[in-house]
């Protein structure tokens, strides 16, 4: 329930109607700060806050004449307010109005995904905790490498949702502006007093410099920032994919009462909702590439950015705020398997070993080079012949003359890789947030 709210209240955000509604809170706004100035009278401002109001259909109406949407809306409210609407966008041009409402509707949208990276931090700090001792293996090239803890995979993503809560937090400082200077941004008939009291009344901070629009390098940094938080839900959702492939089966994202895998094949559980993310993550990563070739923009402006940006900033807002939402929920009712996860540990013959051997044979006074062709040698062979590793090493005469039983009974003990997970999950978690 909390969740389809979440995702509502982002989607309501973005309507055709909220638009329109930011549109005016910006006009009627300049009309509070021009009445300040005197140009309005108090009445007339009565006037405008009472009535302005729009119809969509009726601005979509006028549109299909006029061809030029600020225009159908500004129309659309001067019916609602009568004589007085002579005082509505005084001083003004369209990016004034559309380019300052935009900005709102960015900071607010960050507010919502905000609280989504929050929400998914708790989840994996909650997860991080439960599964803090329980070994896996870690891998590279896919490949065994040494031990760990499958706690420390959540460990890893939350120190990574934090980098990207606090890229959140930046790149809604950088598109928390507003711009209400005129054509060419020179204010030719609109004092820069009235820029300030509008983006005060806004909670904005007036753009230094522009020109007819808001430069849109901030609108990129907003839409690629979205884009690396998407890769880290990919990143994550991979990760599931891999450990939910038959061959692993470490881990398994839910699998609902009642959900079918395949029209062909009843016994399919497929990852499907985080192979769902990973395909999303590319729209997202894909509408940053477009908001980065918007920052170039004829002269003092043109309007080539303006298709692009009312696709790609919506929808990548939804996209982000559903993908958050369903990968939490992924990864709060994740199937967890660690008795697969001591099978797995196995089945490399203790193969992770081998470089916890060569630095003993190296402490024992070998060299490196001599060392790792011995190691390797017994590597190859328990991984080619199928061979418990530690047998081969006991039995290996030139590991026996430097090392005891006893040394090498402590060379394969999974104890030893696990020793600073504490120090780890400490670094971490008592961290500020």
């Amino acid at each position: 329930m909390i969740q389809r709210y979440t995702l509502q209240r982002m989607g309501n955000l973005w309507s055709l109607e909220n638009k329109y509604r930011k549109w005016l809170e910006v006009e009627i706004a300049v009309c509070e700060a021009w009445a300040e100035f005197g140009e309005i009278s108090q009445s007339d401002l009565e006037i405008i806050k009472s009535r302005a109001d729009f119809d969509v259909k009726r601005i979509d109406e006028i549109e299909q004449v006029v061809k030029h949407d600020v225009i159908a809306f500004l129309t659309s409210v001067a019916e609602n307010v009568g004589d007085a609407s002579r005082y509505v966008h005084k001083g003004l041009t369209s990016s004034d109005v559309t380019d300052t409402a935009m900005c709102l509707l960015m900071v607010q949208s960050i507010d919502i995904i905000i609280d989504d990276v929050k929400d998914l931090m708790s989840v994996l700090k909650e997860q991080a905790l439960r599964y803090k001792e329980i070994p896996c293996i870690g891998r590279s090239h896919g490949v065994h490498a040494e031990p760990m803890t499958f706690g420390l995979k959540f460990v890893l993503w939350y120190e990574e949702a934090r980098r990207n809560l606090e890229r959140l937090k930046k790149a809604k400082e950088t598109v928390r502006v507003g711009k209400l200077s005129g054509a060419v941004g020179t204010f030719s008939n609109i004092p820069p007093e009235i820029e300030e009291k509008v983006c005060k009344r806004l909670g904005l901070i007036p753009e230094p410099v522009a020109t007819q629009v808001i430069q849109r390098d901030r609108h990129a940094e907003f839409m690629t920032t979205l884009a690396i938080l998407s890769a880290m839900i990919e990143k994550i959702a991979i990760e599931i994919r891999h450990l939910q492939r038959t061959e692993v089966r470490e881990a398994e994202e839910p699998f609902t009462h009642g959900q079918k895998g395949s029209s062909a094949m009843p016994h399919k559980r497929n990852p499907v909702g985080c192979e769902n993310l990973s395909g999303l993550a590319r729209v997202v990563r894909a509408n940053a590439i477009a908001a980065i070739e918007n920052i170039a923009l004829w002269h003092e402006r043109d309007i080539s950015h303006s298709s692009v940006e009312r696709v790609i900033i919506p929808d990548s807002c939804i996209l982000v705020d559903y993908m958050l939402n369903r990968l939490t929920n992924i990864l709060k009712n994740l199937h967890v398997y660690p008795q697969n996860m001591k099978n797995n540990l196995n089945k490399s013959f203790g193969l992770f070993n081998s470089q916890r051997l060569l630095l003993a044979l190296t402490e024992k006074g070998m060299t490196r080079e001599d060392a790792y062709i011995i190691v390797q040698s017994l590597a190859m062979k328990s991984w080619q012949e199928s061979l418990d590793f530690k047998s081969l090493v006991v039995s290996d005469t030139e590991v026996s003359k430097r090392l005891s039983p006893q040394d090498i009974d402590e060379i394969f003990n999974l104890d030893y890789y696990l020793r600073h997970v504490d120090y780890i999950y400490k670094r971490v978690f008592d961290a500020k947030d």
